[in-house]
């Protein structure tokens, strides 16, 4: 027998048969349901197999009347723990920022669209992505054609991304028996900051510095931006005389504040390709020892950039604050020794023939300039002839 091309098995083993219109349908009318006894519902169940074994082995009426009632009290349970579930929208609105330890607030609103009914004890997980869900918000009652608002508190341990999947909803409605729940996706993301320190830097002296931003705006400075008239508590050391006596008011200069110098904080991403845990609780010390000092900088109006070794580099002043410089913070991720030498390496290789064919490019030479035209003879003077 032949034997088929690896590219061909390797491309059938890969194929997957699409699902059936029939299965397609069914998952619309039948969202995925699970369904989990309580300590209560498995006593329940325990007792309702006995009375039934009993009704079964004796023939007695009694028994079989009461085990239609244990019966028809499981399915009431399953059918209104069903309505109570239908129809529900959940919406989760996560803080514009977050930062490791220190606590902030997740909203989640439920909506019922029933147009009558309401829902009972209803419970909402929210699901993170490679975390354990251990956040809930229970809602006792949501009206029909309303919404409810509850939330959660959260402190998060670790700085990057915090990527929200979906929820869970679930209720034990009416009798606790059963907990019935469904998942619906819900996708979400929140940047965690590296935490802050409180950093105290040496004072600079005053004046300006270059290098840094340009004095302009209102401040206590050397140069002055123009005159304005001079207002009750300012100082009259500012007065402009010769100004003041030509309109007959007192005028006073306009003072610019000093400009700051560009602060430059560096940051090794590069690990060793052996990096144990040390290392990386070493490396997560580095970000926030660095995130603190950023804030501190900027908060003292300092034009802040952050430089890594691996060529990443972010900007931030008074103007932008420092959500900036604590985003980039909370996304960066070391880089190892052997990748960095790698990325290098082809950066070096692409450059070398750009700059072998400008060494092999022969030297312009100059034009020599033109020469000027021949200026016409004089003419010869008539009263010399």
């Amino acid at each position: 027998m032949p034997e088929r091309p690896a590219s061909q098995s390797a491309a059938r083993l890969g194929e997957r048969k699409p699902p059936s219109r029939f299965r397609q349908q069914l998952a619309k009318i039948r969202p995925p349901r699970k369904l989990k006894f309580t300590r209560e519902g498995k006593f329940f169940v325990g007792i309702t197999l006995g009375v039934g074994f009993a009704a079964i082995n004796t023939g007695n009426n009694l028994l079989y009347l009461l085990l239609g009632m244990l019966l028809a009290l499981i399915i009431v349970s399953g059918l209104m723990s069903e309505l109570s579930l239908r129809d529900l929208t959940v919406v989760r609105r996560l803080p514009m920022r977050a930062q490791v330890g220190r606590p902030h607030l997740v909203e989640i609103e439920v909506f019922n669209h029933k147009g009558r009914v309401p829902s009972y004890a209803i419970e909402v997980e929210d699901l993170r992505a490679g975390q354990p869900a251990d956040k809930r918000c229970f809602f006792l009652k949501i009206s029909p054609k309303s919404a409810q608002v509850a939330a959660y508190r959260r402190t998060p341990a670790k700085r990057g991304r915090d990527k929200h999947v979906g929820f869970r909803i679930a209720t034990r409605f009416p009798f606790g028996l059963f907990e019935k729940s469904r998942e619906v996706p819900a996708e979400g993301e929140l940047i965690i900051y590296p935490a802050v320190d409180p950093v105290n830097l040496p004072v600079m002296a005053a004046g300006r510095y270059s290098g840094g931003d340009a004095a302009f705006g209102r401040g206590h400075g050397d140069d002055y931006l123009g005159l304005k008239l001079l207002r009750e508590g300012e100082d009259p050391r500012d007065v402009h005389w010769r100004k003041s006596a030509a309109v007959g008011q007192l005028v006073a200069r306009e003072r610019a504040r000093d400009a700051r110098p560009d602060v430059v904080l560096p940051l090794d991403v590069i690990r060793p390709d052996d990096a144990k845990d040390e290392w990386f609780n070493a490396f997560e010390r580095k970000i926030r020892d660095v995130a603190s000092r950023a804030v501190a900088h900027v908060k003292r109006f300092d034009a802040v950039t952050i430089k890594t070794t691996s060529t990443d580099a972010v900007r931030a002043d008074r103007s932008t604050g420092a959500d900036p410089l604590l985003r980039f913070l909370a996304l960066v991720e070391s880089v190892p020794m052997s990748a960095a030498q790698a990325a290098l390496k082809a950066k070096s290789d692409a450059r070398s023939p750009l700059v072998e064919a400008v060494a092999a490019a022969p030297p312009s030479t100059p034009k020599p300039p033109a020469a000027p035209p021949p200026s016409p003879a004089p003419k010869a003077d008539k009263a010399a002839e």
